[in-house]
């Protein structure tokens, strides 16, 4: 009676098992880093007396890739900072010249010549943010970021 009994479950197990591994093949790819959960989000520019956005502000979703692009004309040394912001994504990558940086954590960011950076991240707790030039006063010299 146990042989029986460990044959049945056995099949059972098998039947289980393939008919969830079928199942999981159709579904195609999933997850944060999926292509289908990619968002858009407008390029930032670091330039001595221009605007950082041409938007003024950006909204984004929770749980969406964005890569972030901001390009540095070289006009002048110029940071962009925003704690809050940075502590409310997870950030996947920073690239710099083909270079891929992987870090826990960015508070700024700065050019000190001409260049482009590219940071991919989650964007995750729902808030607005400012990503501005440190010290500067101007409106135009930085960007409010919502995350929904």
């Amino acid at each position: 009676m146990k042989l029986r009994q460990m044959i049945f479950a056995a099949a059972a197990c098998a039947s289980f098992a393939f008919g969830n591994a079928a199942s999981a093949h159709d579904l195609g790819f999933a997850g944060l880093l999926s292509k289908g959960n990619k968002g858009e989000m407008p390029a930032l520019t670091l330039a001595s007396g221009k605007p950082v956005s041409a938007t003024g502000s950006i909204t984004l979703e929770s749980g969406k890739y964005y890569e972030m692009e901001i390009i540095g004309d070289g006009s002048a040394e110029l940071a962009l900072s925003g704690s809050g912001f940075f502590r409310a994504i997870w950030v996947d990558e920073v690239v710099v010249n083909d270079l891929e940086i992987r870090p826990i954590g960015i508070d700024s960011i700065e050019f000190d010549d001409a260049g482009e950076m590219e940071i991919g991240f989650i964007a995750i707790k729902p808030g607005t943010y400012r990503l501005s030039i440190p010290g500067s006063r101007g409106e135009t010299q930085g960007v409010n970021i919502t995350i929904k």
